[in-house]
């Protein structure tokens, strides 16, 4: 592997690392799955693309294929990620309260089937606008340190 790639790792693992304790401030609990969930500030998705474009960027140059390609692909997955995988997930949530709501129209007593349930589908798939940005900021910041600390090798 290069050192954009590396740069782009760690800081889509330092991303999603981030939102363990941006998590506790919200709820006031430490939830360490967190780490391994999708959506949430910031955005890992865009970090990773975002430091990649960056280290390339001060690496090779703003008129580059290489950073034209970066730029192009981050641009895709930051729309995507706040795009239609947050659409996708609030279509789920809607799924998810679709047993509930047919026992209330049906005027059945609610005898809580929807709570038995053993599966929900994963209604934390996209990203809000600000999470995307919030990602691609510290991706900048990332990127630009990975490239000052392999400036010299």
């Amino acid at each position: 592997m290069n050192k954009a790639v590396y740069t782009a790792l760690a800081s889509i693992g330092l991303a999603q690392f981030l939102k363990i304790p941006i998590k506790k401030i919200k709820t006031g609990k430490w939830d360490w799955g967190t780490f391994v969930e999708t959506g949430g500030m910031p955005s890992s998705h865009s970090a990773g693309v975002a430091s990649l474009a960056t280290y390339v960027a001060l690496k090779r140059g703003v008129s580059t294929i290489d950073f034209a390609l970066s730029t192009v692909f981050g641009l895709i997955v930051m729309y995507d990620a706040q795009g239609i995988r947050r659409q996708t997930g609030e279509l789920t949530l809607k799924v998810n309260q679709l047993d509930e709501n047919i026992e209330r129209l049906s005027g059945d007593q609610d005898k809580h089937f929807h709570d038995k349930k053993e599966q929900k589908l994963k209604e934390m798939l996209g990203h809000q606008p600000q999470e995307v940005l919030g990602g691609a900021l510290f991706g900048l910041l990332t990127g630009t340190i990975g490239y000052l600390l392999t400036k010299k090798e």
